[in-house]
């Protein structure tokens, strides 16, 4: 998979959650689309009672805010897997068919998942 290959709205969220990891100092950034096209955006959160990671959080936001469904999620980070358990936050609200896409830090994808 390359950058090209992507649709512009995807890219468009890889460079949020790069923004997003870049902008709050955290090891990812993530963001979410909704069926209305709407994102969230978040970061890893690590405080001493509660720890996410920023899919699940930026999954959350979305929930919060009264989205039914997902049309992608991306997530910039040094790592090279996407966790189950965040896969299966977004499988939650957007079924086993939405696309995760999986960026390093410098935005490159490195792999489209689902959350499956």
């Amino acid at each position: 998979m390359t950058e090209t290959t992507l649709d512009p709205e995807d890219r468009k969220i890889i460079t949020l959650a790069r923004s997003a990891r870049a902008r709050n100092g955290v090891p990812e950034g993530a963001a979410v689309r909704d069926e209305t096209g709407r994102t969230y955006v978040a970061g890893t959160v690590a405080l001493e009672s509660l720890e996410l990671s920023a899919l699940r959080t930026a999954v959350a936001m979305a929930v919060a805010s009264g989205a039914k469904s997902l049309e992608a999620a991306a997530v910039v980070s040094e790592e090279a897997a996407v966790p189950d358990a965040d896969r299966a936050a977004v499988r939650d609200l957007g079924g086993p068919e939405t696309p995760v896409f999986l960026a390093g830090p410098d935005g490159t994808p490195r792999a489209t998942l689902t959350a499956g």
